[in-house]
């Protein structure tokens, strides 16, 4: 037998590792990245107006089969910036048995005025997957992230609703001081289950604790590149209308009020009618220095085009990463 030339391979299936750092030219660019099967990641040649590093987290065949288990270690380097997208939703195939458990296991360490940006394309469960997800972030002096973490209700055009046997997702956001010996500190955990045994106690079906809801996402915002994006989704939470609001005018007025009103004020009322016109539900909420929103939409389109619509209205995101970052939520 032929030995290999090559020394042995320390890293295991479904391992990955992304290295960025500042480039001599400025910019940001790879100083590592590598994977094994099922997990794959593809970056584009760099171009000269490329605001970011861009990599593509994929799998082989479109999605992970029950059993299959990725971790994917990331490490950003002083000042450097990274986007990580994907090229479709992340399909979950079904378990043979619930003892069956598909992972994902993400570690992400953003040094000192280091920026990642992570809007993929949500994750589809199919019917009796079993799936287990958890992303932690570790975060030192004016390092920011933006953290986007949807799930879907499954394959709709094959009948299927919320029918997976588990979903588990957990985001988890520390803090840590310049001293590598310093102890970090949590700012956010947060966890979502959504399981079929989890609703017996209610006495109805997933499905039918979503409440027609075929999207669930979380997005998190922290540091000082999001810092903008972060007091826009808060001011927009505060302005929408409140239980017993009510305009008492004739139509005529409403409309010629609505005529007269800046434009930005007129793109509001345009998307808060799209919200409910499409049953979008959402809050914010401002946690130990981040922004977390919580959103749900009646279909997965329309939750992408309204997550997309508030990210690009604002216009830092697209800034600062550059329009690749948000390939993944454009309508």
């Amino acid at each position: 037998m032929t030995s290999s030339p090559f020394p042995p391979s320390a890293s295991l299936p479904g391992d990955g590792r992304i290295v960025v750092r500042l480039l001599p030219a400025g910019g940001s660019g790879l100083e590592t990245i590598s994977y094994q099967y099922p997990l794959k990641l593809i970056s584009p040649s760099p171009t000269v107006a490329q605001k970011s590093a861009l990599v593509f987290l994929l799998s082989y065949g479109g999605g992970l089969v029950g059993g299959d288990g990725v971790n994917l270690s990331v490490h950003m380097r002083r000042g450097s910036s990274l986007s990580l997208v994907t090229q479709g939703h992340t399909k979950i195939f079904k378990s043979a048995t619930p003892d069956i458990i598909t992972s994902q296991k993400m570690q992400v360490q953003v040094d000192e005025e280091a920026a990642v940006c992570l809007l993929p394309d949500p994750v589809q469960p199919f019917e009796d997957s079993v799936y287990e997800q958890t992303q932690i972030f570790t975060l030192r002096q004016r390092a920011s992230l933006c953290l986007l973490d949807w799930v879907t209700q499954g394959r709709a055009a094959r009948g299927e609703d919320w029918s997976f046997t588990r979903w588990t997702g957990r985001n988890e956001v520390w803090t840590q001081g310049s001293d590598l010996g310093q102890k970090g500190r949590l700012l956010i955990r947060d966890n979502v289950i959504l399981s079929q045994d989890g609703s017996k106690p209610v006495g109805l079906p997933l499905k039918d604790t979503m409440h027609k809801m075929s999207v669930l996402g979380t997005l998190i915002l922290t540091g000082p590149v999001m810092e903008s994006i972060g007091d826009f989704f808060m001011a927009e939470f505060t302005a929408l209308p409140r239980i017993g609001s009510r305009d008492f005018r004739s139509k005529e007025d409403q409309e010629k009020d609505a005529e007269e009103k800046p434009e930005f004020e007129r793109w509001r009322a345009r998307r808060i009618a799209m919200e409910k016109q499409h049953n979008i539900l959402w809050s914010a909420a401002q946690v130990r220095g981040c922004v977390i929103v919580k959103f749900g939409a009646a279909t997965v389109e329309a939750g992408r085009s309204w997550i997309g619509t508030m990210l690009r209205r604002e216009g830092s995101i697209a800034s600062h990463f550059g329009d690749s970052a948000l390939m993944c939520v454009e309508p």
